[in-house]
């Protein structure tokens, strides 16, 4: 898969280059790569803002910089990408989400800042791939970085043989509707506290049984509202 994240702070994206996200960089998985948008300026400022029309408090990012930047990339790209802005005014992010966007062969994360991006640059970036507005969630962030990392980690994760042990990846919080049940491992007792003596039984089907249960009752009492209406 090819993300490219198109931004004012590329140094936020660094981190990519640790933990399984680099691993999957280095081998191949994943080919990221992040553009500053400073560098499809004209002026000696690298101004990529300006007041919005019809006033109002805040700046606008000016279309210019952001048509040449998705220009410089959709020039180098195999297929039509999928242009992920995120935004509080967008679909909210779920796992359903991830796995979706986990097939997709090219996504391009945009990451506003200010008061938002000039409307016009969404409608330009929809006639040359599809466009997805999405939020983390019923919050404002100073800027798309931070929701573009949470959803390159969500989404790369779900690539194949991006974890070493897919089995892993079917029991997570939200693959099926709950939570993920709590997870115990040695010592068996620790600090007066012991693991449930159904894990300590080697007995598969109860143990099975009891996950099961615990990620109902936790979903519950953490999220009932994933839970099947009772009305």
């Amino acid at each position: 898969m090819r993300v490219d994240v198109v931004t004012i702070f590329p140094a936020f994206f660094d981190v990519l280059e640790v933990s399984l996200v680099g691993k999957a960089r280095g081998s191949g998985l994943l080919d990221v790569r992040v553009h500053d948008l400073r560098d499809h300026t004209r002026d000696r400022h690298r101004t990529v803002d300006d007041t919005p029309y019809g006033g109002g408090a805040g700046m606008v990012m000016k279309p210019e910089p952001w048509g040449e930047a998705i220009d410089a990339i959709v020039a180098d790209a195999s297929a039509a990408p999928i242009f992920v802005f995120p935004s509080p005014a967008g679909e909210v992010f779920t796992q359903a989400t991830a796995r979706e966007l986990a097939t997709a062969e090219h996504l391009v994360f945009g990451c506003g800042r200010y008061e938002g991006i000039d409307e016009r640059v969404f409608t330009y970036a929809a006639s040359l791939g599809r466009v997805r507005m999405i939020s983390l969630g019923d919050y404002v962030l100073n800027g798309g970085e931070v929701a573009s990392m949470a959803m390159i980690e969500a989404i790369a994760r779900l690539i194949p043989g991006m974890v070493g042990n897919p089995a892993s990846l079917v029991e997570e919080s939200h693959e099926d509707g709950l939570l993920e049940y709590p997870s115990f491992t040695k010592p068996a007792s620790w600090r007066g506290m012991d693991v449930p003596d159904v894990l300590l039984s080697g007995h598969h089907g109860r143990v099975a049984q009891w996950r099961h249960a615990q990620r109902v009752e936790r979903t519950r009492e953490r999220r009932p509202d994933l839970l099947p209406s009772t009305d």
